[in-house]
């Protein structure tokens, strides 16, 4: 599979409404995008980075930074026997999990239209379709939230997951748990807790939720087996799993119940395979986490969600949750008993919208192995790069 050409596209989309969590409150996206053309086969990968490094330490610039000077120039023109092997050739670049994921995800698309398969036969996967969850943003006071809640469970979805933060989370989880007190609740700190404040985590045990996701520091797997021992409540990790490795220490140190599986994350699907492994061995069940995705990112996420250990429902949610139009076809759907068709055609399945992307497009590089690559940018005129 040779690496023809890779193009790297930042988009600028609005989201439907504003999404608050603890790191702020998002109105819009800047997004990379990768096309790689490999033995004449189009794939396409996301580049999941947000636009400040309040998640992690990566950025959408550090991102286009990163594949403009080291991974796309390293990559075209190579021969790889299988995307897999995408991450050994990367490997010399610490970090830059989401820029690397970005690269390695299309040239999976890649592969999978060249097999003929969906990526999810690809990747492993056994499910015809998977279950799903929404992620609702921090409300202005609980009433809004709750009635928040009711939409989103009249439109099927198997889990609500809250965003929280301190002086926004008891009033706001009551009052959502009196109101429904069967569903799966889950609530999600974004790491806004210290360890100090373990008595004040410890009172959302009396809610029953599903798990409490990454209520402490972002890179810190042992404090977070201290609050581990001292609630009753399932901890999931997030921002801590970069790799099979700290899912394995996270584990073995009892810091969590269940794991959250994002592809940028832990630097595209052979990570996330790896990691997915651990954790079923382990009896630790996963499920796929969301970064306010386009539908490019949001195929890649249903694919990977198809691998057996993903046995709570995740992220995944329909297109017309954030945006006012896709940039694929069909658009993500969710059906009435809160879950999404897994697609049976080649590659991530959806269609890619062209005109709606080049309409949105505001930087654009371009790399081939017959000839340099040249730079596009914001302003439109075209220019060759060193």
């Amino acid at each position: 599979m040779k690496i023809e050409s890779i193009t790297l596209r930042e988009i600028q989309m609005a989201l439907k409404a504003p999404f608050e969590t603890s790191f702020g409150v998002s109105h819009h996206r800047r997004i990379l995008l990768v096309e790689v053309v490999a033995d004449g086969a189009t794939g396409w990968g996301e580049v999941t980075a947000s636009e400040t490094p309040g998640y992690n330490s990566e950025t959408t610039d550090t991102a286009w930074h990163v594949i403009y000077d080291f991974i796309a120039p390293s990559l075209i023109g190579k021969n790889l026997a299988a995307a897999s092997e995408c991450g050994g050739m990367l490997a010399a670049i610490r970090g830059h999990e989401m820029a690397r994921s970005g690269v390695e995800n299309a040239l999976w698309d890649a592969e999978a239209r060249l097999k003929g398969v969906p990526l999810a036969k690809l990747l492993g996967g056994t499910l015809n379709e998977i279950a799903s969850g929404v992620s609702l943003g921090i409300r202005e006071n609980p009433q809004s939230l709750v009635r928040k809640v009711e939409e989103e469970l009249q439109c099927g979805y198997q889990r609500i997951k809250l965003k929280i933060k301190p002086g926004k989370d008891l009033d706001y989880v009551a009052a959502v748990r009196k109101a429904f007190p069967g569903i799966r609740l889950s609530v999600d700190a974004n790491s806004a807790y210290r360890l100090e404040d373990a008595a004040h985590v410890r009172k959302l045990d009396e809610f029953k939720l599903l798990m409490i996701e990454q209520p402490l520091n972002w890179d810190d797997i042992y404090a977070h087996s201290k609050l581990q021992s001292r609630i009753q409540s399932a901890i999931c990790l997030d921002e801590c799993i970069h790799n099979a490795r700290h899912a394995l220490t996270a584990i073995e140190l009892n810091a969590c119940r269940i794991i959250n599986i994002k592809l940028g994350r832990v630097g595209g699907h052979s990570e996330a395979r790896r990691v997915e492994q651990v954790c079923r061995t382990h009896s630790i069940p996963v499920w796929c986490g969301g970064m306010l995705e386009t539908g490019i990112g949001r195929a890649h996420n249903i694919a990977m969600s198809t691998l057996a250990g993903f046995t709570l429902p995740g992220d995944v949610s329909a297109s017309k949750r954030y945006w006012n139009e896709d940039i694929i076809e069909p658009e993500v759907e969710v059906t009435s008993r809160g879950t999404i068709h897994v697609p049976k055609t080649p590659g991530i399945g959806y269609s890619v919208k062209r005109d709606r992307i080049e309409q949105f497009t505001v930087r654009k590089n371009h790399w081939s192995d017959r000839r340099p690559f040249a730079q596009t940018p914001a302003s439109g005129t075209a220019a060759s790069a060193p």
